[in-house]
C-alpha cells in the first residue's frame, strides 16, 4: 500500500493531539494516511503500553487510518542510532509516502524533539540506496519523501502555516478521548498529571482557536517546515 501522508509520532496520542483534524481532512478529500506510533507509551503516568496500543487502535478507527504500525522503540530511551534509523526507514520504504508530519522539533517532553530529529534523519537516509533495508526478506528499494512538516503539540510554537479544521474538531475529540487511560477520569485513583486535568481538553480546544485566528478559521492546526514551502500563485495563500 502507498500513503499520500505519514504522520509519525514518538508516543500513541500524539498524532491525535496535534494533527488529527489535519488528517481526517486530508481522508475525507480522498487521501490514503497512516501513522507510525515510535514507542507503546508506556512511561506514561496512567495506563500501560499494552493498554495505549489497544487505543491506539481504537483511534485508528475513528480516524479511519489507512494503517497503523508500531516499531516498539523503548519510551523515553530510544536514540537517533543507526538501529532506530533503519526501524523508520523499513517503514518508510513500505509505504512510500509522499509527506511525513513529525514531532516538533522543541517540546515539553524530551521524546517530542528526539523523535523529530531522528525521523528527519530517517527520512534522508532512507533515500540512500547503498544503506541496505529488508522486509519479509525481501530488499527494499530506496524512497525519500517529499516534505516534512512538524506538527505543534505541548509548547507554543508560532507556525509557519496552518491548516483550516473546523468541520473536523469532533471527530478529533473523540479519536483523543479514545486513549481513556490517559485524560480525565474522576473513578480513577492513578497519579494525575497535565493531562489528566479536567480542563485539558479546554486547553486542546483552545489551541486550535489560537491558531485559527491566523486565518479567519474557527479552528486550526499549527505545523513548523524545514524548508519553505513552495505555492504554485500567492493566491493560494490567504
Amino acid at each position: 500500500m502507498k500513503l499520500d501522508i505519514l504522520a509519525i509520532g514518538a508516543h500513541p496520542d500524539d498524532i491525535e493531539l496535534s494533527c488529527a483534524g489535519t488528517i481526517l481532512k486530508e481522508i475525507a478529500a480522498g487521501k490514503k494516511v497512516g501513522v507510525l506510533d515510535l514507542t507503546h507509551g508506556e512511561l506514561g503516568t496512567r495506563g500501560s503500553g499494552e493498554l495505549r496500543l489497544i487505543e491506539a487502535a481504537a483511534s485508528a478507527k475513528i480516524l479511519g487510518l489507512s494503517c497503523r504500525e508500531n516499531v516498539d522503540f523503548a519510551d523515553g530511551f530510544f536514540k537517533n542510532d543507526e538501529e532506530h534509523i533503519k526501524g523508520i526507514v523499513r517503514i518508510l520504504r513500505k509505504y512510500r509516502p509522499e509527506v511525513i508530519l513529525s514531532n516538533a522539533p522543541t517540546d515539553r517532553h524530551p521524546d517530542h524533539g528526539r523523535g523529530s530529529k531522528l525521523t528527519s534523519d530517517a527520512c534522508f537516509y532512507s533515500g540512500l540506496r547503498r544503506i541496505e533495508t529488508e522486509m519479509n526478506g525481501e530488499t527494499q528499494e530506496a524512497w525519500r519523501p517529499k516534505v516534512i512538516y512538524n506538527y505543534i503539540q505541548d509548547r507554543f510554537l508560532k507556525p509557519d502555516f496552518v491548516v483550516d479544521v473546523t468541520p473536523f474538531v469532533p471527530k478529533k475529540m473523540e479519536s483523543i478521548k479514545a486513549f481513556k487511560s490517559q485524560f480525565f477520569n474522576p473513578e480513577s485513583n492513578e497519579p494525575e498529571s497535565p493531562l489528566t486535568m479536567k480542563n485539558f481538553f479546554d486547553y486542546v480546544s483552545g489551541r486550535m482557536v489560537d491558531m485559527g485566528r491566523y486565518i479567519g478559521a474557527d479552528y486550526a492546526e499549527g505545523f513548523l517546515v524545514e524548508r519553505p514551502a513552495g505555492v504554485e500563485s500567492i493566491l493560494d495563500l490567504y
